[in-house]
């Protein structure tokens, strides 16, 4: 991608992309909600083909930002077989989270990497953060943490907080308590106090739902945009960041992969910034890595590489070519 083009933003019809997908998905979790407490996991696996196709067909848009990018990580040309299975992996992941959120985990096949390096931070060190990104299925991560007595906090931003607490008060009524609303006042100190009591803090940061400053990193080799909030928050509160994705691998298995990206408890202030920049280019070599290995999984249905607010520049993204 071009400087030229990068700094060219399109023309947005309808909402602003970061409202699309979250109320796509809380209306899908409602439908799935409703159809799998009233039938069980596998009689409602079919009905999904048919709400996949619904979206396939009705969504020229999402097609087109699906087609975009499945052509990074795909072998050969991309049809629209491969469209239609990305969209069904994403319906089948939201069809998973009513279970793991009713803590139904012996359904499921989970197997984790990267757990006893996080358990040892978490441990020696107190609370840690870890970064998600929309890849795979976050609720597997909590699932996880559930299973291994952790105490977990899921920070989001006050509005999608809402949308998401009122399908889980339906679900699992106790796990509203993990929801920390980000961009109020005492957001940042409310972190600190759970990462001093040895809470796992989670924040998706591939996603600008606040007023962050986007700067440029190398995703599957182009140029992307990242929100610089969760990396400064992790600096201001010097405390140890993992990446972390849950991958559907088909059927009921899952692979829960957790890597340490960034450590700021021992950073000066003078070495932040420099800090922070490689943090944000790990967690994007994080997210590239594991869409190659799980191409599907990918849940960004929109122009990552070129999103409506990201600022006109000329500043290149890092080289991470081998």
């Amino acid at each position: 991608m071009s400087d030229t083009a990068a700094s060219t933003q399109p023309e947005q019809d309808g909402p602003h992309w970061t409202e699309r997908p979250e109320r796509g998905s809380v209306l899908a979790m409602r439908i799935m909600l409703w159809l799998s407490l009233a039938l069980g996991r596998r009689l409602t696996r079919p009905v999904l083909w048919g709400i996949t196709l619904y979206f396939f067909l009705s969504s020229p848009d999402v097609r087109l930002h699906s087609r975009s990018y499945l052509a990074r990580v795909l072998p050969g040309p991309v049809r629209w077989w491969h469209v239609l299975r990305h969209f069904h992996w994403f319906s089948i992941v939201v069809h998973d989270r009513v279970f793991l959120l009713r803590n139904k985990h012996a359904m499921f096949d989970f197997h984790v990497e990267g757990n006893e390096v996080l358990h040892e931070f978490n441990d020696t060190r107190g609370g840690v953060m870890l970064f998600g990104a929309h890849v795979g299925s976050f609720e597997a991560i909590r699932a996880i943490a559930r299973t291994t007595v952790r105490p977990v906090t899921i920070a989001m931003y006050a509005e999608n907080a809402r949308r998401v607490m009122s399908v889980m008060a339906t679900l699992n009524p106790g796990a509203t308590n993990e929801i920390l609303p980000l961009g109020q006042l005492n957001s940042m100190l409310a972190i600190r106090d759970r990462i001093a009591d040895g809470h796992v803090v989670g924040v998706l940061a591939d996603r600008n739902f606040g007023t962050d400053t986007l700067l440029p990193v190398n995703v599957l080799g182009d140029k992307a945009w990242l929100p610089d909030g969760p990396f400064r928050l992790a600096a201001a509160l010097q405390v140890p960041v993992f990446f972390m994705t849950g991958l559907f691998l088909g059927g009921r298995r899952y692979a829960v992969h957790i890597e340490r990206i960034a450590d700021f408890s021992d950073c000066p202030r003078a070495e932040r910034e420099a800090r922070m920049a490689e943090a944000r280019q790990a967690f994007a070599d994080c997210m590239s890595n594991y869409c190659r290995k799980a191409p599907y999984n990918w849940f960004n249905f929109y122009d990552f590489w070129n999103p409506p607010d990201a600022p006109p520049s000329t500043t290149p993204a890092p080289d991470t070519s081998r």
